[in-house]
Protein backbone atom coordinates (compact mmCIF):
# COMPACT_ATOMS: atom_id res chain seq x y z
CA UNK A 1 0.00 0.00 0.00
CA UNK A 2 1.53 3.77 -0.66
CA UNK A 3 -0.16 6.83 -0.89
CA UNK A 4 -0.04 8.96 -4.39
CA UNK A 5 -0.77 12.42 -5.92
CA UNK A 6 -1.32 13.41 -9.02
CA UNK A 7 -1.93 17.59 -10.12
CA UNK A 8 -5.47 18.28 -11.68
CA UNK A 9 -6.09 21.52 -13.03
CA UNK A 10 -4.00 23.08 -11.02
CA UNK A 11 -5.25 20.64 -7.54
CA UNK A 12 -2.82 18.53 -5.85
CA UNK A 13 -4.85 15.55 -5.53
CA UNK A 14 -4.38 12.08 -3.67
CA UNK A 15 -5.02 8.75 -3.77
CA UNK A 16 -3.83 5.14 -2.11
CA UNK A 17 -2.75 2.76 -4.12
CA UNK A 18 -3.29 -1.49 -3.23
CA UNK A 19 -1.47 -3.54 -5.33
CA UNK A 20 2.37 -3.67 -6.54
CA UNK A 21 4.10 -1.98 -9.44
CA UNK A 22 5.81 -4.63 -10.41
CA UNK A 23 2.78 -6.91 -10.31
CA UNK A 24 1.47 -9.21 -13.90
CA UNK A 25 0.66 -7.15 -16.51
CA UNK A 26 -3.05 -6.71 -17.83
CA UNK A 27 -4.83 -6.57 -14.29
CA UNK A 28 -8.09 -4.86 -13.49
CA UNK A 29 -7.88 -1.86 -11.96
CA UNK A 30 -10.60 -1.45 -9.04
CA UNK A 31 -11.31 2.49 -8.08
CA UNK A 32 -13.31 2.45 -5.12
CA UNK A 33 -15.26 6.26 -3.80
CA UNK A 34 -15.66 6.72 -0.25
CA UNK A 35 -18.71 8.24 0.92
CA UNK A 36 -19.72 11.71 2.16
CA UNK A 37 -17.09 13.18 5.29
CA UNK A 38 -14.98 10.53 4.39
CA UNK A 39 -11.53 9.64 3.22
CA UNK A 40 -10.12 6.89 0.76
CA UNK A 41 -8.28 5.60 4.03
CA UNK A 42 -11.32 6.15 6.56
CA UNK A 43 -13.37 4.29 3.72
CA UNK A 44 -10.29 1.47 3.40
CA UNK A 45 -10.78 0.50 7.66
CA UNK A 46 -14.68 1.49 7.29
CA UNK A 47 -14.93 -2.06 4.78
CA UNK A 48 -12.11 -3.92 6.65
CA UNK A 49 -10.06 -3.43 3.70
CA UNK A 50 -12.30 -6.31 2.27
CA UNK A 51 -11.52 -4.83 -0.97
CA UNK A 52 -7.95 -5.08 -0.59
CA UNK A 53 -8.47 -8.72 -1.20
CA UNK A 54 -8.85 -8.12 -4.70
CA UNK A 55 -5.20 -7.04 -4.76
CA UNK A 56 -3.66 -9.39 -2.52
CA UNK A 57 -5.10 -12.11 -5.00
CA UNK A 58 -2.75 -10.44 -8.29
CA UNK A 59 -5.38 -10.13 -10.20
CA UNK A 60 -6.30 -6.37 -9.63
CA UNK A 61 -4.92 -2.87 -8.62
CA UNK A 62 -7.00 -1.34 -5.83
CA UNK A 63 -7.00 2.33 -5.56
CA UNK A 64 -8.90 4.38 -3.06
CA UNK A 65 -8.95 8.10 -4.56
CA UNK A 66 -9.57 11.09 -2.26
CA UNK A 67 -12.49 13.49 -3.13
CA UNK A 68 -11.73 16.83 -2.47
CA UNK A 69 -12.85 17.96 1.20
CA UNK A 70 -14.26 15.04 1.58
CA UNK A 71 -16.64 14.97 -1.29
CA UNK A 72 -17.09 13.71 -5.12
CA UNK A 73 -18.52 16.69 -7.70
CA UNK A 74 -21.22 14.13 -8.44
CA UNK A 75 -24.48 15.04 -10.75
CA UNK A 76 -27.02 15.71 -8.18
CA UNK A 77 -28.83 19.01 -9.51
CA UNK A 78 -28.92 19.73 -5.16
CA UNK A 79 -25.54 19.18 -4.35
CA UNK A 80 -23.90 21.92 -2.16
CA UNK A 81 -20.65 20.92 -0.66
CA UNK A 82 -17.43 22.24 -1.42
CA UNK A 83 -16.52 20.37 -4.28
CA UNK A 84 -19.68 21.26 -6.30
CA UNK A 85 -19.18 24.85 -5.39
CA UNK A 86 -16.03 25.30 -6.28
CA UNK A 87 -16.53 23.21 -9.66
CA UNK A 88 -14.22 20.63 -9.00
CA UNK A 89 -13.22 18.13 -11.64
CA UNK A 90 -13.34 14.52 -10.19
CA UNK A 91 -13.97 13.33 -13.31
CA UNK A 92 -10.41 14.63 -14.79
CA UNK A 93 -9.80 13.23 -11.54
CA UNK A 94 -10.39 9.75 -12.30
CA UNK A 95 -8.96 9.91 -15.70
CA UNK A 96 -5.54 10.90 -14.59
CA UNK A 97 -5.17 8.42 -12.13
CA UNK A 98 -6.28 6.07 -14.30
CA UNK A 99 -3.26 7.00 -16.81
CA UNK A 100 -1.41 7.06 -13.86
CA UNK A 101 -2.07 3.42 -13.12
CA UNK A 102 -1.89 2.44 -16.84
CA UNK A 103 1.67 3.58 -16.59
CA UNK A 104 2.98 2.75 -13.50
CA UNK A 105 1.28 -0.36 -12.42
CA UNK A 106 0.53 -2.16 -15.70
CA UNK A 107 -3.46 -2.21 -15.93
CA UNK A 108 -5.85 -3.75 -18.48
CA UNK A 109 -7.71 -0.03 -19.08
CA UNK A 110 -10.88 -2.25 -20.48
CA UNK A 111 -11.01 -3.60 -17.18
CA UNK A 112 -11.21 -0.41 -14.95
CA UNK A 113 -14.39 -1.23 -12.56
CA UNK A 114 -15.75 1.89 -10.42
CA UNK A 115 -17.27 1.15 -6.55
CA UNK A 116 -18.71 4.11 -4.81
CA UNK A 117 -20.74 3.67 -1.50
CA UNK A 118 -23.15 6.56 -0.87
CA UNK A 119 -21.48 9.98 -2.32
CA UNK A 120 -18.82 7.56 -4.20
CA UNK A 121 -21.78 5.80 -5.57
CA UNK A 122 -23.13 9.31 -6.79
CA UNK A 123 -20.00 9.53 -8.35
CA UNK A 124 -20.23 6.25 -9.65
CA UNK A 125 -23.47 6.89 -11.61
CA UNK A 126 -22.37 9.94 -13.10
CA UNK A 127 -19.61 7.82 -14.79
CA UNK A 128 -21.04 5.51 -16.32
CA UNK A 129 -23.58 8.47 -17.40
CA UNK A 130 -20.59 11.18 -18.14
CA UNK A 131 -17.93 9.40 -19.00
CA UNK A 132 -18.69 5.46 -19.77
CA UNK A 133 -15.83 4.78 -22.05
CA UNK A 134 -13.29 5.37 -19.17
CA UNK A 135 -15.05 2.21 -16.76
CA UNK A 136 -16.03 -1.36 -17.66
CA UNK A 137 -18.42 -1.49 -14.80
CA UNK A 138 -19.99 0.17 -12.07
CA UNK A 139 -21.04 -0.65 -8.75
CA UNK A 140 -22.98 1.45 -6.84
CA UNK A 141 -23.82 0.92 -2.32
CA UNK A 142 -25.81 2.71 -1.10
CA UNK A 143 -26.81 5.69 -3.48
CA UNK A 144 -30.06 5.84 -5.57
CA UNK A 145 -30.62 7.87 -8.96
CA UNK A 146 -31.44 11.21 -8.44
CA UNK A 147 -35.02 12.25 -10.43
CA UNK A 148 -34.51 12.84 -13.69
CA UNK A 149 -35.38 16.63 -12.94
CA UNK A 150 -32.91 16.29 -10.34
CA UNK A 151 -30.05 14.57 -12.21
CA UNK A 152 -27.27 17.01 -14.29
CA UNK A 153 -27.00 13.99 -16.96
CA UNK A 154 -30.55 12.90 -17.22
CA UNK A 155 -30.24 13.28 -20.68
CA UNK A 156 -27.42 11.47 -21.38
CA UNK A 157 -27.72 8.81 -24.30
CA UNK A 158 -27.74 5.36 -23.63
CA UNK A 159 -24.09 3.48 -22.96
CA UNK A 160 -24.64 -0.45 -21.74
CA UNK A 161 -22.42 -1.45 -18.69
CA UNK A 162 -22.72 -4.08 -16.34
CA UNK A 163 -24.03 -2.27 -13.28
CA UNK A 164 -24.52 -4.05 -9.43
CA UNK A 165 -26.32 -2.41 -7.11
CA UNK A 166 -26.62 -2.64 -3.27
CA UNK A 167 -28.85 -1.44 -1.12
CA UNK A 168 -30.29 -1.70 2.60
CA UNK A 169 -34.15 -1.43 3.06
CA UNK A 170 -34.01 0.33 6.16
CA UNK A 171 -31.16 2.52 5.24
CA UNK A 172 -31.72 6.14 7.53
CA UNK A 173 -29.96 8.27 4.87
CA UNK A 174 -30.80 6.90 1.24
CA UNK A 175 -34.21 5.53 1.32
CA UNK A 176 -34.29 2.33 0.08
CA UNK A 177 -37.99 3.88 -1.28
CA UNK A 178 -36.53 6.76 -2.94
CA UNK A 179 -37.84 10.37 -2.95
CA UNK A 180 -36.40 13.46 -0.44
CA UNK A 181 -33.47 12.94 2.12
CA UNK A 182 -35.07 13.20 6.06
CA UNK A 183 -34.18 17.24 6.95
CA UNK A 184 -31.26 16.69 8.74
CA UNK A 185 -29.54 14.52 6.27
CA UNK A 186 -29.82 17.11 4.04
CA UNK A 187 -28.33 19.86 6.20
CA UNK A 188 -25.92 17.34 7.13
CA UNK A 189 -24.47 16.09 3.84
CA UNK A 190 -25.48 19.68 1.80
CA UNK A 191 -27.52 17.71 -0.51
CA UNK A 192 -31.45 17.92 -2.00
CA UNK A 193 -33.65 17.09 -4.61
CA UNK A 194 -35.59 13.37 -4.92
CA UNK A 195 -34.06 9.93 -5.77
CA UNK A 196 -35.48 7.19 -7.52
CA UNK A 197 -36.24 3.93 -5.23
CA UNK A 198 -33.34 1.17 -5.38
CA UNK A 199 -35.56 -0.89 -7.84
CA UNK A 200 -36.08 2.09 -9.86
CA UNK A 201 -32.32 2.58 -10.06
CA UNK A 202 -31.64 -1.21 -11.17
CA UNK A 203 -34.69 -0.65 -13.71
CA UNK A 204 -33.15 2.72 -15.55
CA UNK A 205 -29.52 1.11 -16.12
CA UNK A 206 -31.76 -2.37 -17.40
CA UNK A 207 -33.19 -0.08 -19.57
CA UNK A 208 -30.07 1.39 -20.85
CA UNK A 209 -28.35 -1.92 -21.31
CA UNK A 210 -31.30 -2.84 -23.39
CA UNK A 211 -32.57 -5.48 -21.12
CA UNK A 212 -36.29 -6.08 -22.17
CA UNK A 213 -36.90 -9.34 -19.95
CA UNK A 214 -38.94 -9.40 -16.67
CA UNK A 215 -36.17 -9.20 -13.58
CA UNK A 216 -35.85 -12.35 -11.54
CA UNK A 217 -35.25 -12.25 -7.43
CA UNK A 218 -34.23 -15.00 -5.68
CA UNK A 219 -33.29 -14.77 -1.21
CA UNK A 220 -29.95 -16.18 -0.45
CA UNK A 221 -28.87 -18.07 1.87
CA UNK A 222 -27.86 -17.21 5.54
CA UNK A 223 -24.05 -17.64 5.94
CA UNK A 224 -22.76 -19.98 9.37
CA UNK A 225 -22.94 -17.74 11.86
CA UNK A 226 -24.38 -14.40 10.43
CA UNK A 227 -27.03 -12.77 12.29
CA UNK A 228 -30.54 -13.51 11.70
CA UNK A 229 -31.62 -9.57 11.48
CA UNK A 230 -31.08 -9.00 8.17
CA UNK A 231 -31.55 -11.48 4.83
CA UNK A 232 -30.72 -10.72 1.17
CA UNK A 233 -32.57 -10.76 -1.65
CA UNK A 234 -30.95 -11.00 -5.47
CA UNK A 235 -33.23 -9.70 -8.35
CA UNK A 236 -31.31 -10.02 -11.75
CA UNK A 237 -31.85 -7.77 -14.84
CA UNK A 238 -30.41 -10.17 -17.91
CA UNK A 239 -30.72 -10.70 -21.14
CA UNK A 240 -28.96 -12.54 -24.18
CA UNK A 241 -26.53 -10.21 -25.47
CA UNK A 242 -26.56 -7.35 -23.38
CA UNK A 243 -24.79 -5.94 -19.88
CA UNK A 244 -26.72 -7.51 -16.75
CA UNK A 245 -27.76 -5.23 -14.15
CA UNK A 246 -28.10 -7.04 -10.39
CA UNK A 247 -29.37 -5.33 -7.25
CA UNK A 248 -28.81 -7.42 -4.22
CA UNK A 249 -32.09 -5.85 -1.53
CA UNK A 250 -30.51 -5.93 2.11
CA UNK A 251 -33.87 -6.39 3.90
CA UNK A 252 -33.19 -4.85 7.06
CA UNK A 253 -29.93 -3.42 6.28
CA UNK A 254 -28.55 0.33 6.70
CA UNK A 255 -26.56 2.85 5.14
CA UNK A 256 -23.70 0.28 5.41
CA UNK A 257 -21.58 -1.72 3.18
CA UNK A 258 -22.09 -5.66 3.55
CA UNK A 259 -19.02 -7.42 4.36
CA UNK A 260 -17.12 -8.31 7.38
CA UNK A 261 -16.81 -5.32 9.59
CA UNK A 262 -20.26 -3.89 11.10
CA UNK A 263 -20.74 -0.26 10.29
CA UNK A 264 -21.56 2.35 13.74
CA UNK A 265 -24.77 1.55 15.02
CA UNK A 266 -26.60 5.21 13.82
CA UNK A 267 -25.92 3.92 10.32
CA UNK A 268 -28.25 0.86 10.85
CA UNK A 269 -27.37 -3.12 10.70
CA UNK A 270 -24.55 -4.24 8.26
CA UNK A 271 -25.14 -7.73 6.84
CA UNK A 272 -22.49 -10.27 6.45
CA UNK A 273 -24.36 -13.05 4.94
CA UNK A 274 -23.11 -11.31 1.55
CA UNK A 275 -19.39 -9.49 1.06
CA UNK A 276 -19.34 -6.63 -1.20
CA UNK A 277 -16.00 -6.94 -2.38
CA UNK A 278 -16.60 -10.85 -3.27
CA UNK A 279 -19.82 -9.88 -5.39
CA UNK A 280 -17.43 -7.17 -6.82
CA UNK A 281 -15.40 -10.06 -7.97
CA UNK A 282 -17.71 -12.36 -8.80
CA UNK A 283 -19.94 -9.96 -10.66
CA UNK A 284 -17.08 -8.74 -13.62
CA UNK A 285 -15.03 -11.58 -13.44
CA UNK A 286 -11.72 -11.00 -11.76
CA UNK A 287 -11.23 -14.08 -10.65
CA UNK A 288 -9.55 -15.02 -14.50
Amino acid sequence: MRHDSVEVNGRQRTYTVVGAADGKPARDLVLVFHGSKQTGDKHREFTGRAFDALADKGAAVVVYPDGYKRNWNDARRGSSFPARKEGVDDVAFTRAVIERLAAGHRIDTDRVFAVGYSNGGQMVMRLAHETPELIAGAAVIAATLPAPEDFLLSGAPPAPLPVLLVHGTKDPIVDYRGGEMSRWARALFRVGGRSLSAPRTAAHFAARNGITAEPVSRMLPKRPGSSGRTSVERTDHRQQGRPPVVLYTVHGGGHTVPGPVKAPAVLGRTSQDVNTAELVEEFFGMAR
